[in-house]
């Protein structure tokens, strides 16, 4: 007779066979790759995390199309940019849903821009999308709010009296203070507590799910939600979030004007109160739209401006380049505007490059099937999961020169004239293209040029070197490091 312990083993076994079998069966509608093993997939294989090195290596196995599996769910990726532009743009409307993972569901639900699909997310894209384009207009335009901040953000640097200092909290109180005050329609101090409340919050929930607890989350959703840990520390700072934006938006009803708009929860409001029975324009879906720009619109272009700065340091010579072309120019006291861009090959090609060699978003961010579709000749079923990974198209050797080289000069012709790059994809593509990025190039081209005119950055005495690895995440952050301005 065999015992409980024996048959309690063979009966988990069985399963275990009969897992495997069904997955091999399963892989036999889909791109190739790895085995799968039960209950883990090829977790085992990636570290448990989506690496952009090991999906390269990946590549080299099984070519631009395969599938891998995190646990039980299967993912398929793209990698290159003709296999990118192919599913973001060839296939835009049928890869234009958001897998929802258990901690955003719990944490967001499917609300707001970010997080939804279908009905509710194209409603709520429209309205984000015609208030950005809006923001050109007027005394208080995306510009001027831009240059408001610049000119604190000079200010703080120069009071350091060249000592040495780390430029990232600096960085996220003027970048954080733009979106708040296109948002909100008001700027904070940066000594307000709930503004530095809002800095760390927006920095847990972006960046938790990237850590092992947040894996772990996703994987046993049900046991996390109740147990405790840093997790339920996120919950708390989202909770503050959205009341935050609540109570701004009740502040706004008493004193709105639906024919003089102000910010984005003005524009909002306005939505609200039009008698539509399709609408899904209400409070929650307001306050969720707030709180996805304010986590889009703040850590992105911080580290960004962070790692624009880590790269003056490591290449002083094109600092000094991007400084004459800034005095040859511009007049001293002259505003910057975007369209000054123009006018400025190399700092413009310089910016360029900044964006593409730091691919702050890593593989970029999965979508899902909302149809079936065809790609690459692979048949994809509707709810897939399909990851375009940006960092094989902005690194890719068949479209760039030196790839894996800091090169200005893959935007620049043998003139000296700034040219694009159709691989040039920090953003995304398609219907989910990032929807800021008119913003985030802005106030990227304000912000720097700016600062290169104010400041040349060095390296604090007895520090020899950068650091160039990247702390991995949500969104791939530089090393913590310190810098010194000398004004010019």
């Amino acid at each position: 007779m065999l015992g409980i312990t024996e048959v309690s083993v063979a009966l988990i076994v069985f399963l275990l066979i009969v897992q495997f079998l069904k997955l091999q069966w399963t892989r036999r509608r889909l791109p190739p790759g790895p085995t799968p093993l039960p209950i883990i997939g090829n977790l085992w294989l990636l570290d448990f995390k989506l690496q952009r090195e090991d999906l390269l290596k990946l590549t080299n196995i099984y070519g631009n199309i395969y599938t891998v599996w995190m646990g039980q769910t299967p993912v398929i990726v793209l990698n290159g940019y003709k296999a990118v532009k192919e599913g973001l743009l060839s296939h835009s409307e049928e890869i234009s849903g958001r897998p929802l993972t258990p901690f955003y569901r719990d944490l967001m639900g499917e609300k707001g821009i970010f997080l939804t699909s279908g009905h509710t997310w194209k409603q709520q894209r429209r309205i984000g999308m015609t208030f950005l384009k809006s923001l050109a207009l007027g005394k208080k335009s995306l510009e001027h709010r831009i240059q408001e901040e610049t000119r604190h953000l000079v200010e703080v640097f120069a009071s350091q009296k060249g000592k040495p200092f780390d430029p990232h909290t600096h960085i996220v109180h003027a970048v954080a203070n733009v979106i708040c005050a296109v948002v909100f329609g008001h700027r904070f101090s940066s000594e307000d507590d709930s503004f530095n409340r809002l800095i760390k919050a927006i920095y847990f929930v972006i960046f938790f799910q990237a850590t092992i607890w947040g894996r772990m989350y996703d994987a046993f959703p049900w046991l996390m939600y109740h147990l405790p840990g840093p997790h339920q520390k996120v919950f708390v700072y989202n909770d503050f979030m959205h009341n935050l934006v609540k109570n701004e938006g009740r502040g706004h009803e008493e004193r709105w004007k639906e024919d003089d708009p102000q910010d984005l929860i003005d524009f909002y409001l306005a939505q609200i109160t039009k008698d539509d029975p399709t609408s899904t324009f209400n409070e929650e879906n307001m306050v969720q739209t707030v709180v996805d720009l304010l986590l889009g619109g703040t850590e992105t272009t911080t580290i960004t401006l962070c790692w624009a700065l880590l790269y003056m340091l490591q290449y002083p010579d094109i600092q000094e380049k991007v400084q004459k072309e800034l005095e040859t120019v511009l007049e001293p006291s002259q505003l910057i505007y975007y369209e000054d861009r123009k006018k400025l090959p190399y700092t413009n090609a310089v910016i360029h490059e900044i964006l593409r060699y730091s691919n702050i978003t890593a593989v970029g961010a999965p979508r899902q099937c909302v149809k079936d579709t065809t790609v690459l000749g692979f048949p994809i079923e509707k709810g897939t999961i399909v990851l375009p990974n940006l960092h094989s198209a902005v690194y890719d050797s068949e479209y760039w020169e030196t790839p894996w080289k800091f090169n200005p000069s893959h935007f620049l012709d043998s003139d000296g004239n700034f040219v694009n790059n159709e691989a040039f994809l920090p953003f995304s593509a398609g219907h989910r293209v990032c929807l800021g990025e008119q913003m985030a190039r802005t106030e990227l081209f304000i912000f720097f040029v700016n600062l290169l005119r104010a400041f040349t950055f060095q390296l604090p005495e007895g520090v020899k070197e950068v650091n160039p690895d990247y702390i991995l995440g949500a969104v791939l952050q530089p090393q913590p490091y310190k810098l010194q301005v000398v004004p010019r």
